[in-house]
């Protein structure tokens, strides 16, 4: 797992427990007991986290290569009560939540480096053999 995956995860997964408490706090504020503590303690968390997983989701939307649709979906997730949670395994459960796989520091990509098994007529260490101009 790459550290943008786990930070997402991280934060998705902190973003709706941050939402259950400040629902538990809204639901003894007014229903219960008419004691608004759970939600002064609760709020600035929820407030917090939810910034911090906008946030988040902006910095490592290029390193999990999601389309703008995919982004918008993530950020609109963090709406409603436990969205990050949903979409987070929902990211997981269909491959959102893999970073882009990198490159062997072995294999040069550039123009003109075929590795020697590929351009038969090539010395070794040398990319392109050279062909006659006709």
């Amino acid at each position: 797992m790459t550290s943008a995956v786990a930070a997402f995860r991280t934060v998705a997964i902190a973003e709706a427990l941050s939402w259950t408490g400040l629902l538990v706090g809204m639901f003894f504020k007014y229903l219960v007991v008419g004691d608004d503590i759970g939600v002064k303690v609760f709020g600035p968390i929820h407030g917090g986290l939810f910034l911090v997983y906008l946030a988040v989701t902006v910095l490592v939307r290029r390193q999990l290569r999601w389309s703008t649709a995919g982004t918008v979906l993530a950020l609109l997730a963090s709406v409603p009560p436990l969205g990050t949670l949903v979409f987070e395994r929902w990211a997981t459960r269909t491959g959102r939540l893999q970073a882009a796989p990198m490159l062997s520091p072995s294999i040069d990509t550039r123009v003109g480096n075929d590795p020697p098994a590929r351009c038969p007529g090539a010395r070794r260490g040398v990319g392109v053999a050279a062909r006659p101009v006709k």
